[in-house]
């Protein structure tokens, strides 16, 4: 079957709840045809090269799909993580991001709160999550917890330990994934003695 530009891009956004229009070529869909359908009001542009159709409706997930598709090297992070992994009851207004301490600062338009991350900081930890046709990327519950304690100073002592409190208390990670995440993100002295009274608690 012959479809046209105007065919495969819908049938593109029925298979993605965000599309990127440099993404477009690979699918035989001209750019042009993304503009076309704008101007007559069935997509609209919600980011610097990022789209969706104007009536799609608006999932949980839908903000973090439109940034992960706009940071594909980027990995949702401390607050936002805690959301995704129902942690935390806080919903923050921007999505935070980690990004290589190297990157060049993304130039986008969407509510992110970048955070440098280097090593095996950035690289282990790492779940992929595919919501709305889109993969988000974000750091497992365990590095999470390791990671709100490294940057307890942006985010809050009283965040962190909140954090690791409830992943103990709804057994979704262990003390050995704490104590690994902790080594990886160098905050063991930190964490040590609220993991040690975890285990005596636990174990009592």
């Amino acid at each position: 079957m012959n479809l046209t530009a105007q065919q495969r891009l819908l049938d593109l956004f029925g298979r993605q709840s965000v599309v990127r229009s440099r993404d477009l070529e690979q699918y035989e869909i001209p750019r042009v045809e993304i503009s076309r359908m704008c101007k007559r009001g069935v997509v609209e542009r919600v980011g610097r090269g990022l789209y969706r159709l104007t009536d799609a409706q608006v999932t949980e997930h839908q903000t973090l799909a439109e940034v992960c598709k706009a940071i594909p090297n980027g990995v949702v992070c401390l607050l936002s993580a805690l959301r995704f992994h129902d942690l935390t009851t806080q919903a923050p207004f921007e999505v935070w991001m980690a990004i290589d301490v190297k990157a060049h600062l993304p130039r986008t338009s969407l509510p992110i709160k970048f955070v440098r991350f280097s090593g095996p900081a950035l690289s282990d930890g790492v779940e992929t999550h595919r919501m709305d046709g889109v993969d988000i990327k974000v750091f497992c519950l365990a590095k999470t917890v390791a990671d709100c304690f490294k940057y307890r100073h942006k985010i809050g002592l009283d965040v962190a330990l909140e954090a690791l409190r409830e992943s103990r208390k709804c057994d979704r990670c262990t003390i050995d994934d704490l104590w690994r995440y902790a080594k990886v993100c160098r905050v063991s002295n930190v964490m040590m003695p609220y993991l040690e009274a975890l285990a005596i608690f636990q174990y009592s």
